[in-house]
């Protein structure tokens, strides 16, 4: 296998919203970069979501660096759109994006980066890793699930609702996945319900037409405590009594959950109606499976057709990268958005964010962008 040598001043690995938002920053800034993705396309991750995924964030708050969303677009653009939109920014800046090459190992070697793919070998001054958050999905091991004689499958591979017409459907996980898989199982015919195992929080899309992130920027400059006492009147006015209906409320609020647990709260674009209106059961967690039924860890049983298994993803950087140092046991970073311990070493887009995943992005391909930039000075 043939390994040319391409010397390069930043290798940045993965071509999504993060990968092309550095891109473009360190592009601007004069700074000499490649991408490196391990498909053919833009976008990956985002094509293989579920087609009736739309962003939960409002588009003027989830634009990349220097390009803002088409004005015909929503203001909540679809899955397609933002696809579009990621294609259109990498010709926009035209990046230089080397497509099919799988990173197998970067190390730094005699103070610069080496980046080994299945038949390259690039040496770089800065790694921008950008793989995303959603690279290998998890999938938790239950006593039993071999025996399941229905058809259990990730979210990662779930496309819409059509296959399942007229089943009985668990979906395991209430976050925004699996709060719009279910919605989009009950509009194609099924019958869904939704375990979950841990007490969670639920804020709306919007308030007073306001986007939820909106508000969330605004309040963002307090400490989480201070925002979660000034909304929760709101929230229980508008949302109500979760507990009603199956569901276990968290003891603190959204954004103390954000800052503490790294976990985003359900974005109710449906959910809870279907809830209330009876249209979607509310378990606990998953106990056990047998052949045709499922026991929950409040005893209950009840029996099922197909499970999705909307359970969430590692980042596993660890699957290539080989300072330590810079990730915990699940392969996610420990820093983003800036020089990790490992100098030349940056992440782009691992900080759940409460105020929208991919505005987060932005600022951070900028802040790195400033970092490499005033470095090579």
């Amino acid at each position: 296998m043939s390994t040319p040598k391409l010397d390069n001043n930043t290798i940045i690995i993965g071509a999504g919203p993060a990968g092309l938002a550095a891109g473009a920053c360190l592009k601007q800034a004069g700074v000499q970069v490649t991408i490196l993705e391990q498909s053919s396309q833009v976008g990956s991750v985002w094509r293989r979501h579920y087609d009736r995924l739309h962003l939960h964030t409002d588009k003027r708050n989830s634009e990349l660096p220097f390009a803002p969303f088409p004005k015909e677009y929503p203001r909540y653009p679809s899955r397609d759109q933002l696809v579009g939109y990621l294609e259109a920014y990498a010709q926009r800046f035209d990046l230089d994006i080397r497509f099919n090459q799988q990173v197998n190992s970067a190390r730094k070697e005699n103070g610069r980066w080496e980046i080994k793919t299945q038949d390259t070998l690039y040496h770089a001054s800065n790694l921008v890793i950008a793989t995303g958050y959603a690279r290998e999905p998890f999938t938790p091991e239950w006593q039993g699930r071999e025996l399941f004689k229905g058809k259990i499958i990730h979210s990662s591979e779930y496309k819409n609702g059509a296959p399942f017409k007229g089943q009985r459907v668990l979906v395991v996980g209430f976050g925004n996945s699996g709060g719009e898989i279910a919605i989009d199982l009950f509009e194609h015919g099924a019958r869904p319900s939704i375990a979950v195992r841990n007490a969670v929080n639920v804020i709306p899309k919007e308030l007073a037409g306001i986007p939820i992130l909106s508000i969330g920027i605004v309040q963002n400059i307090m400490p989480a405590w201070m925002a979660d006492a000034m909304n929760a009147p709101i929230l229980r006015a508008v949302i109500g009594d979760i507990t009603k209906y199956g569901l276990r409320k968290l003891p603190y609020g959204p954004a103390t959950q954000i800052k503490n647990e790294k976990h985003i709260p359900l974005i109710d674009i449906g959910t809870m109606k279907l809830i209330r209106e009876g249209h979607v059961t509310v378990y606990s967690g998953v106990e056990n499976f047998a052949e045709n039924k499922i026991k929950f860890t409040d005893g209950k049983e009840a029996e099922f057709d197909a499970v999705i298994l909307a359970t969430g993803y590692h980042p596993r950087v660890n699957t290539f990268l080989h300072e330590k140092s810079a990730y915990d046991e699940n392969g996610t970073p420990v820093s983003t958005g800036r020089e990790a311990s490992t100098p030349g070493l940056y992440f782009c887009g691992y900080y759940v964010s409460p105020t929208g995943m991919l505005r987060e992005i932005a600022m951070e391909a900028k802040q790195i962008s400033n970092a490499i930039k005033k470095k090579a000075e």
